[in-house]
């Protein structure tokens, strides 16, 4: 059913009869400081009037720039805009549990690809598009820093299994993700999986400050260079111990992905 996430009576609405919600609406990149906060605030409320437990999807914006491995009790030093909103909404989310208003917990991944995440993976159609077509592809910042991906299936499955499992709730939890690999290596296998000669590059700070200008999505990415240009490695330790390793290897998540984007493509 459809409902306005803001809107309290909406969600009292929407989430009737449920065990467990997963609130996973999200406003334009762009808009997150006016927009995101209240939709959270939202689902909080009807999870809390169906006395469902709360599952909610974040990313690592929180942390700010680190030194090492990311793991779930470094501070939240944000720097940026966008990482401050989700610092605060974080925050908000456990005082909601901690206070018995709803029973949360929150899984986090790193910059995700996968089957339907077109516009928004860091490999989806501004990459698959024209490495389908044999053309060159540029990823921001470096091609040869280590950095974590997620599979988003495997997020998907990390998700549910908080919604399980009692002993998540209350806290946030890093889900599993294969080994950390490099830009390069990452579209390596792309183009292997393909069946087509590597053409990678870098799309460097002072091109994304001037694609900015004319397109809002790639202004909002400037201030998050950061994770793309020095190791973002992050430790998923915590989960694996608790609940199992559910990561696919990243060869087999590159072979899925393919495979979804070209029919995807065809159908177009």
């Amino acid at each position: 059913m459809a409902a306005d996430a803001t809107d309290a009576a909406q969600t009292r609405k929407a989430c009737q009869g449920a065990d467990v919600v997963y609130q996973c609406a999200t406003p334009p990149y762009s808009d997150w400081p006016e927009l995101f906060p209240p939709i959270q605030k939202g689902v909080i409320a009807g999870a809390a009037a169906a006395q469902a437990k709360l599952v909610v999807p974040e990313n690592l914006y929180m942390y700010g720039p680190v030194t090492g491995p990311m793991t779930e009790d470094l501070p939240y030093r944000p720097t940026t805009r966008k990482g401050r909103v989700r610092a605060a909404m974080t925050e908000e989310l456990m005082r909601a549990h901690q206070k018995g208003i709803v029973r949360a917990t929150s899984g986090r991944a790193s910059d995700f690809y996968g089957p339907y995440a077109g516009s928004q993976g860091i490999f989806g159609d501004r990459v698959l598009r024209p490495l389908l077509a044999g053309k060159k592809v540029s990823l921001v910042g470096s091609l040869d820093m280590p950095h974590t991906y997620t599979y988003i299936e495997d997020f998907a499955r990390g998700l549910i299994a908080l919604g399980e499992h009692e002993e998540a709730l209350g806290q946030s939890w890093h889900i599993p993700n294969a080994p950390t690999l490099t830009g390069r290596e990452m579209l390596t296998m792309f183009f292997e999986e393909a069946g087509l000669p590597p053409k990678m590059g870098v799309l460097s700070g002072g091109m994304i400050k001037v694609l900015g200008h004319i397109n809002r999505l790639i202004h909002e990415v400037d201030e998050m260079l950061y994770e793309f240009q020095q190791p973002f490695i992050v430790d998923t330790s915590k989960f694996v111990h608790a609940f199992g390793n559910l990561s696919t290897p990243h060869r087999e998540a590159v072979r899925q992905t393919l495979t979804w984007f070209k029919a995807h493509y065809a159908e177009q």
